[in-house]
């Protein structure tokens, strides 16, 4: 599974994301293919899954996003991965 995280600039933001993410995968035992781009550059072949604020939601109009609230909060961004995957 290839998982995208995007930000503004791609650097800072998304590349925090990239790293709990790739923790999480882990902890939820399923191979991932993880990175980080900016909103300017993501289309929808890059990935299965897409990753990115609240904010930016509106900017990324794939049906596979994941809009997580804050990226400091690793279990309500954990929680957001599982829901999306169960469905």
């Amino acid at each position: 599974m290839k998982i995208m995280a995007v930000c503004s600039s791609g650097l800072g933001t998304s590349f925090m994301i990239e790293l709990k993410v790739k923790e999480i995968m882990k902890e939820l035992g399923i191979p991932s293919e993880v990175g980080h781009t900016d909103v300017g550059s993501v289309t929808s072949d890059m990935a299965d899954i897409f990753i990115c604020t609240k904010d930016l939601a509106s900017s990324i109009k794939f049906e596979n996003l994941i809009a997580i609230p804050n990226i400091t909060d690793k279990v309500a961004m954990k929680d957001a991965i599982q829901a999306f995957l169960n469905r």
